[in-house]
Protein backbone atom coordinates (compact mmCIF):
# COMPACT_ATOMS: atom_id res chain seq x y z
CA UNK A 1 0.00 0.00 0.00
CA UNK A 2 1.28 3.46 -0.92
CA UNK A 3 2.39 5.70 1.95
CA UNK A 4 1.11 9.17 2.78
CA UNK A 5 3.53 12.07 2.36
CA UNK A 6 3.67 15.50 3.98
CA UNK A 7 5.15 18.49 2.14
CA UNK A 8 5.79 22.01 3.42
CA UNK A 9 2.44 23.40 2.33
CA UNK A 10 0.23 20.35 1.72
CA UNK A 11 -0.28 16.68 2.52
CA UNK A 12 -0.78 13.74 0.15
CA UNK A 13 -2.96 10.89 1.37
CA UNK A 14 -2.31 7.87 -0.84
CA UNK A 15 -5.30 5.80 0.37
CA UNK A 16 -5.67 2.87 -2.07
CA UNK A 17 -3.98 4.64 -4.97
CA UNK A 18 -1.71 2.42 -7.06
CA UNK A 19 1.38 4.62 -7.04
CA UNK A 20 3.07 6.32 -4.07
CA UNK A 21 4.66 9.75 -4.04
CA UNK A 22 7.88 9.36 -6.04
CA UNK A 23 11.07 11.29 -6.61
CA UNK A 24 10.20 11.28 -10.33
CA UNK A 25 6.95 13.13 -9.73
CA UNK A 26 8.51 15.63 -7.32
CA UNK A 27 11.27 16.35 -9.85
CA UNK A 28 8.75 16.89 -12.63
CA UNK A 29 6.46 19.06 -10.53
CA UNK A 30 9.35 21.30 -9.52
CA UNK A 31 11.07 21.34 -12.94
CA UNK A 32 8.16 21.94 -15.34
CA UNK A 33 7.80 25.54 -16.48
CA UNK A 34 4.30 26.49 -15.33
CA UNK A 35 4.81 29.97 -13.90
CA UNK A 36 3.16 31.85 -16.79
CA UNK A 37 0.35 29.40 -17.51
CA UNK A 38 -3.26 30.41 -16.95
CA UNK A 39 -4.57 26.88 -17.50
CA UNK A 40 -2.78 23.63 -16.67
CA UNK A 41 -3.72 20.00 -17.34
CA UNK A 42 -2.36 17.08 -15.29
CA UNK A 43 -2.81 13.85 -17.29
CA UNK A 44 -3.11 10.71 -15.16
CA UNK A 45 -3.02 12.67 -11.93
CA UNK A 46 -2.83 9.75 -9.48
CA UNK A 47 -3.01 11.24 -5.98
CA UNK A 48 -3.15 14.75 -7.43
CA UNK A 49 0.45 15.53 -6.46
CA UNK A 50 1.52 17.23 -9.69
CA UNK A 51 -1.68 19.29 -9.92
CA UNK A 52 -1.19 20.52 -6.35
CA UNK A 53 2.49 21.29 -6.92
CA UNK A 54 1.49 23.36 -9.95
CA UNK A 55 -1.10 25.21 -7.86
CA UNK A 56 1.56 26.03 -5.27
CA UNK A 57 4.03 27.27 -7.89
CA UNK A 58 1.51 29.29 -9.90
CA UNK A 59 -0.82 31.28 -7.66
CA UNK A 60 -3.35 32.19 -10.37
CA UNK A 61 -3.59 29.22 -12.75
CA UNK A 62 -6.61 26.95 -12.91
CA UNK A 63 -5.58 23.31 -12.96
CA UNK A 64 -7.56 20.37 -14.33
CA UNK A 65 -6.48 16.84 -13.37
CA UNK A 66 -7.78 13.72 -15.14
CA UNK A 67 -7.55 10.10 -13.99
CA UNK A 68 -9.19 6.76 -14.80
CA UNK A 69 -8.41 4.67 -11.71
CA UNK A 70 -11.23 4.91 -9.16
CA UNK A 71 -9.10 4.75 -6.01
CA UNK A 72 -6.72 7.35 -7.38
CA UNK A 73 -9.62 9.67 -8.18
CA UNK A 74 -10.86 9.44 -4.60
CA UNK A 75 -7.39 10.23 -3.25
CA UNK A 76 -6.87 13.09 -5.72
CA UNK A 77 -10.20 14.72 -4.87
CA UNK A 78 -9.51 14.52 -1.13
CA UNK A 79 -5.96 15.83 -1.50
CA UNK A 80 -7.01 18.72 -3.74
CA UNK A 81 -9.91 19.70 -1.47
CA UNK A 82 -7.62 19.65 1.57
CA UNK A 83 -4.90 21.71 -0.12
CA UNK A 84 -4.69 25.51 0.24
CA UNK A 85 -5.57 25.91 -3.46
CA UNK A 86 -8.75 23.85 -3.71
CA UNK A 87 -10.70 26.62 -5.50
CA UNK A 88 -8.36 26.35 -8.50
CA UNK A 89 -8.14 22.56 -8.70
CA UNK A 90 -10.60 20.35 -10.61
CA UNK A 91 -10.33 16.55 -10.65
CA UNK A 92 -12.10 14.75 -13.51
CA UNK A 93 -12.82 11.03 -13.84
CA UNK A 94 -12.23 10.59 -17.56
CA UNK A 95 -9.86 8.79 -19.95
CA UNK A 96 -7.61 11.05 -21.99
CA UNK A 97 -9.10 9.75 -25.24
CA UNK A 98 -12.53 11.04 -24.18
CA UNK A 99 -11.26 14.24 -22.60
CA UNK A 100 -9.72 15.32 -25.91
CA UNK A 101 -13.18 15.34 -27.52
CA UNK A 102 -14.19 18.33 -25.40
CA UNK A 103 -11.85 20.48 -27.54
CA UNK A 104 -10.37 22.30 -24.55
CA UNK A 105 -6.83 23.62 -24.75
CA UNK A 106 -4.26 24.43 -22.08
CA UNK A 107 -1.21 26.63 -21.63
CA UNK A 108 0.66 23.85 -19.86
CA UNK A 109 0.39 20.06 -19.72
CA UNK A 110 2.17 17.95 -17.13
CA UNK A 111 2.29 14.16 -17.05
CA UNK A 112 4.16 11.36 -15.29
CA UNK A 113 3.14 8.76 -17.89
CA UNK A 114 3.03 4.97 -17.72
CA UNK A 115 6.22 3.52 -19.13
CA UNK A 116 6.32 -0.29 -19.02
CA UNK A 117 5.74 -1.55 -22.56
CA UNK A 118 6.48 -5.23 -21.95
CA UNK A 119 7.00 -7.77 -19.23
CA UNK A 120 4.67 -9.01 -16.52
CA UNK A 121 2.21 -6.38 -15.40
CA UNK A 122 1.81 -5.69 -11.72
CA UNK A 123 -0.62 -8.04 -10.03
CA UNK A 124 -2.25 -5.04 -8.38
CA UNK A 125 -4.74 -3.52 -10.82
CA UNK A 126 -4.26 0.05 -9.63
CA UNK A 127 -0.48 -0.21 -9.94
CA UNK A 128 -0.75 -1.78 -13.40
CA UNK A 129 -2.93 1.07 -14.65
CA UNK A 130 -0.42 3.60 -13.35
CA UNK A 131 2.72 1.89 -14.66
CA UNK A 132 1.83 0.16 -17.95
CA UNK A 133 1.17 1.66 -21.38
CA UNK A 134 -1.60 -0.83 -22.17
CA UNK A 135 -4.11 1.75 -20.89
CA UNK A 136 -2.43 4.75 -22.55
CA UNK A 137 0.17 4.34 -25.29
CA UNK A 138 2.82 6.99 -25.70
CA UNK A 139 1.68 7.61 -29.27
CA UNK A 140 -1.85 8.32 -28.04
CA UNK A 141 -0.42 10.60 -25.37
CA UNK A 142 1.55 12.59 -27.96
CA UNK A 143 -1.32 12.97 -30.41
CA UNK A 144 -3.65 13.99 -27.58
CA UNK A 145 -1.20 16.59 -26.31
CA UNK A 146 -0.96 18.06 -29.81
CA UNK A 147 -4.70 18.72 -29.67
CA UNK A 148 -4.80 19.89 -26.04
CA UNK A 149 -1.83 22.24 -25.98
CA UNK A 150 -2.16 25.90 -26.89
CA UNK A 151 0.14 27.13 -29.66
CA UNK A 152 2.53 28.82 -27.22
CA UNK A 153 2.13 26.15 -24.55
CA UNK A 154 4.54 23.63 -23.01
CA UNK A 155 4.07 19.93 -22.19
CA UNK A 156 6.35 18.33 -19.59
CA UNK A 157 7.02 14.66 -18.84
CA UNK A 158 9.35 12.41 -16.84
CA UNK A 159 10.39 8.93 -17.98
CA UNK A 160 13.15 6.38 -17.44
CA UNK A 161 16.00 7.27 -19.83
CA UNK A 162 15.44 4.41 -22.28
CA UNK A 163 11.68 4.92 -22.46
CA UNK A 164 12.19 8.67 -22.67
CA UNK A 165 14.43 8.36 -25.70
CA UNK A 166 11.89 6.07 -27.37
CA UNK A 167 9.17 8.62 -26.51
CA UNK A 168 11.17 11.37 -28.22
CA UNK A 169 11.64 9.25 -31.36
CA UNK A 170 7.87 8.80 -31.55
CA UNK A 171 7.51 12.53 -32.19
CA UNK A 172 8.81 11.97 -35.73
CA UNK A 173 6.27 9.21 -36.32
CA UNK A 174 3.22 11.29 -35.46
CA UNK A 175 2.19 13.03 -38.68
CA UNK A 176 0.94 16.56 -38.05
CA UNK A 177 2.56 19.10 -40.34
CA UNK A 178 1.23 22.11 -38.43
CA UNK A 179 1.89 22.65 -34.76
CA UNK A 180 3.95 19.49 -34.41
CA UNK A 181 5.31 18.88 -30.91
CA UNK A 182 9.06 19.20 -30.68
CA UNK A 183 11.55 18.85 -27.85
CA UNK A 184 12.50 22.23 -26.38
CA UNK A 185 14.32 21.11 -23.21
CA UNK A 186 15.80 17.90 -21.78
CA UNK A 187 17.28 17.29 -18.34
CA UNK A 188 18.98 13.96 -17.69
CA UNK A 189 18.81 12.89 -14.05
CA UNK A 190 21.57 10.95 -12.26
CA UNK A 191 21.07 9.53 -8.77
CA UNK A 192 24.79 9.96 -7.96
CA UNK A 193 27.82 11.55 -9.62
CA UNK A 194 29.40 8.26 -10.68
CA UNK A 195 26.26 6.68 -12.16
CA UNK A 196 24.76 7.14 -15.60
CA UNK A 197 21.52 9.04 -15.97
CA UNK A 198 18.47 6.92 -15.22
CA UNK A 199 15.66 9.44 -15.83
CA UNK A 200 14.95 12.19 -18.31
CA UNK A 201 12.73 15.24 -17.90
CA UNK A 202 11.22 16.23 -21.25
CA UNK A 203 9.68 19.53 -22.30
CA UNK A 204 7.77 19.75 -25.59
CA UNK A 205 6.42 22.75 -27.42
CA UNK A 206 4.53 23.34 -30.66
CA UNK A 207 6.62 24.56 -33.55
CA UNK A 208 6.42 24.68 -37.33
CA UNK A 209 10.22 24.72 -37.67
CA UNK A 210 13.07 22.65 -36.28
CA UNK A 211 14.77 23.72 -33.07
CA UNK A 212 17.73 22.66 -30.98
CA UNK A 213 16.67 21.39 -27.57
CA UNK A 214 18.37 22.80 -24.49
CA UNK A 215 20.04 19.92 -22.63
CA UNK A 216 21.27 19.75 -19.06
CA UNK A 217 22.10 17.24 -16.34
CA UNK A 218 20.93 17.06 -12.74
CA UNK A 219 22.57 14.93 -10.03
CA UNK A 220 20.46 14.15 -6.95
CA UNK A 221 23.24 13.04 -4.55
CA UNK A 222 26.72 14.58 -4.75
CA UNK A 223 28.52 12.29 -2.31
CA UNK A 224 27.88 14.27 0.86
CA UNK A 225 24.11 14.42 0.61
CA UNK A 226 21.60 16.03 -1.70
CA UNK A 227 23.27 18.20 -4.34
CA UNK A 228 22.83 21.97 -4.31
CA UNK A 229 20.95 21.99 -7.67
CA UNK A 230 18.53 19.33 -6.40
CA UNK A 231 17.94 21.21 -3.15
CA UNK A 232 17.41 24.47 -5.04
CA UNK A 233 14.86 22.78 -7.31
CA UNK A 234 12.84 21.00 -4.61
CA UNK A 235 13.32 23.05 -1.42
CA UNK A 236 9.86 24.65 -1.64
CA UNK A 237 8.30 21.20 -1.22
CA UNK A 238 10.36 18.87 0.97
CA UNK A 239 9.91 19.43 4.71
CA UNK A 240 13.59 19.02 5.60
CA UNK A 241 15.15 21.10 2.83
Amino acid sequence: MAKDFTFKQFHITAAECGMPVSTDAILLGAWAKVDKAKTILDIGCGTGLLAIMCAQRNQSAHISAIEIEENAIKAAIDNCINSPWSSRLTVIYCPLQEFVKANKTFDSIICNPPYFNSGEESKTTQRAVARHTSMLSHQTLITSCQKLLNNEGLASFVLPKQEGEAFIKLLDDVSNEKNTLQVSKLTYVKTTINKAATRVLIELTKSSSSMIAKQSELTIHDGSGYSFPYISLTKDFYLKM
